[in-house]
């Protein structure tokens, strides 16, 4: 009898299944890396299949498509020429609309300040609007264009606003004077807003208004607007034909 029988004829039953469950619990452990490997696999498979499935659904398929577009803060300008403008593709996948391309657009529309474009999901282009506010109106040909704070000429009125003055400029008037006037016109309050007739512009320095009871004043430059303002709120309590805030901590009246 060889060595390895006679080895094997002495093991007693407890060896042998001790034996047998060191092979069995082998086997398990086996199984189990096996069954973790194949996991990690299908996992992959399926993380691949879940990335190419959402590529595919945002890039190329109809249901995340630009259906629609929505457009907010609009109150002089008609929402339609706000789409017109915009040119929104529809059709194309919301995720690749190129949104900068679209507000450039939008911000071309001489009444609109600044824009927001944005994907509102699943299917709508949203263009938020902050439009020009008119602080004054500009006599153009026979009619009246509104202006903002910034001298842009924005929009048109039929008849002349109650709250809004008229900006009158001289021939040789610069684009920086109109401008400078206008941050004039934006820096009066409402109540002395309505008061003012026009304001009448030459140069950046040579600024004035013209109340509607027909007394003058001289305002100089757009520089210090809010305390020209306020000084002369008080001075119009005075009766006088002309007044010069120019220096507003020096400022004199003429009767």
């Amino acid at each position: 009898m060889s060595l390895f029988t006679r080895e094997h004829a002495d093991l007693d039953p407890d060896a042998e299944e001790t034996v047998r469950i060191a092979r069995k619990r082998f086997a398990r452990r086996q199984w189990a890396r096996r069954w973790l490997a194949w996991r990690r696999v299908l996992i992959g498979l399926l993380l691949i299949g879940l990335v190419a499935g959402g590529v595919y659904l945002v890039q190329f398929s109809s249901v995340l498509s630009v259906h629609g577009v929505q457009v907010t803060g609009t109150q002089s300008l008609d929402p339609r020429a706000v789409r017109r403008a915009a040119r929104v593709s529809l059709g194309e996948p919301l995720a690749t609309t190129n949104l900068g391309a679209i507000g450039a657009r939008v911000e071309g529309l001489a009444a609109v300040k600044s824009v927001d474009v944005s994907r509102s999901w699943p299917d709508r282009v949203r263009i938020a609007v902050v439009e020009r506010q008119a602080v004054a109106v500009v006599q153009r040909g026979n009619g009246l264009r509104g202006v903002d704070e910034e001298g842009v000429l924005f929009r048109r009125y039929l008849s002349r606003p109650a709250s809004l003055p008229l900006l009158r400029q001289g021939a040789s008037t610069r684009t920086d004077a109109l401008a400078e006037a206008a941050r004039v016109a934006a820096a009066l309050p409402p109540a002395l807003a309505k008061r003012v007739a026009s304001v009448d512009v030459r140069t950046v320095d040579t600024i004035s208004l013209r109340m509607r009871s027909g007394r003058t004043v001289r305002w100089g430059s757009a520089d210090g607007s809010a305390d020209k303002a306020r000084v002369l709120v008080v001075l119009l309590k005075q009766k006088a034909s002309f007044y010069d805030v120019s220096v507003p901590g020096q400022p004199i009246v003429r009767r």
